[in-house]
């Protein structure tokens, strides 16, 4: 059995569901949220846990027989990070404390491509230095510092670390109003017939929907092996906010979504990530173009509140 924490949230449900779809046997924590998704009903094993509360975290252990963690719980950030640091820190060491006693044969943990803050190249690759640089949200600086403290605390085990630097996922089960991705709110707009501003039809970022992003993930957490350590986690395209309206405009039609020529933020490219290492040892690739996820996002959005 495969744990998935924070399998609730957007990327943890679907994970959980691409494993199922897999033909593995899943279990789920959540805490803040309860509600489980049509597409998990009666197809994963769910537990409510606060994953700070270490012997409850234990516990799951002695009822279930879980062989493989994939971490993905995280909590939202207050104007002063110290508290998300702690929370976050203590069940993170709670997962790894879990992996060792458990003994699972993998733990995979969301890191981030915010990791890769202060490089140029682009797409950014896993072989890229990560430098000292200006972290602009305390979830990326946190996202930075697990992978070494991953890495140490299962060196001296049989527990294999996979790092998933997860780029910018969007998708059924987000926050319709979430800062870190302009594609839901969007979505949400439209259906209540506000007219969003006009884009710049150069910007634009990296793509991963939430569907093909969990369905990656499954794919690392199950393969028979892997040769490195940290895997870039995506579509492996960037996308511009002209093919967004296109793709927008076509799902909704008479909308009329706004673009104006260039940038916002003046010359330059808009940083993404390559996924050929994902490609190669697990074949992965993805399900969905950007029209093709618009199109699917929408119809789940017509039925759902996010």
């Amino acid at each position: 059995m495969i744990l998935v924490t924070g399998g609730l949230g957007m990327i943890g449900a679907n994970t959980a569901a691409a494993l199922a779809d897999l033909g593995e046997n899943v279990l789920i924590t959540g805490h803040r949220r309860s509600e489980v998704p049509s597409f998990l009903a009666d197809r994963v094993a769910v537990e409510t846990l606060d994953l700070t509360d270490t012997a409850a975290f234990l516990a799951l252990g002695d009822r279930y027989d879980i062989d493989g963690i994939v971490h993905l719980a995280g909590s939202i950030p207050e104007p002063d990070p110290m508290d998300f640091f702690r929370r976050d820190t203590a069940a993170l060491f709670n997962a790894l404390n879990a992996a060792r006693q458990w003994r699972v044969r993998r733990f995979a943990v969301a890191s981030s491509i915010s990791v890769y803050e202060g490089r140029s190249e682009i797409p950014y690759s896993e072989d890229l230095a990560l430098p000292l640089a200006d972290i602009p949200h305390a979830i990326g600086a946190f996202k930075k510092a697990l992978e070494p403290l991953v890495q140490f605390a299962l060196a001296d085990t049989n527990v294999q670390p996979v790092l998933l630097r997860i780029g910018s996922t969007w998708g059924p089960l987000m926050d319709p109003e979430s800062p870190f991705n302009p594609i839901p709110r969007t979505v949400s707009a439209l259906l209540r017939g506000e007219r969003p501003p006009a884009m710049h039809a150069d910007d634009g970022g990296d793509f991963g929907y939430a569907r093909d992003t969990g369905r990656a993930i499954a794919l690392l957490a199950t393969a028979p092996t892997l040769r490195h350590t940290a895997y870039n986690v995506g579509g492996g395209f960037r996308y511009t906010n002209r093919e967004l309206a296109d793709a927008l405009n076509a799902a909704l039609p008479g909308q009329g979504i706004e673009v104006v020529n260039g940038r916002s933020t003046g010359p330059g490219e808009d940083p993404y990530l390559d996924t050929s290492r994902l490609t190669t040892e697990t074949g992965f690739a993805p399900r969905f173009d950007l029209a093709g996820a618009i199109t699917d996002y929408v119809a789940w959005r017509r039925k759902n509140p996010r």
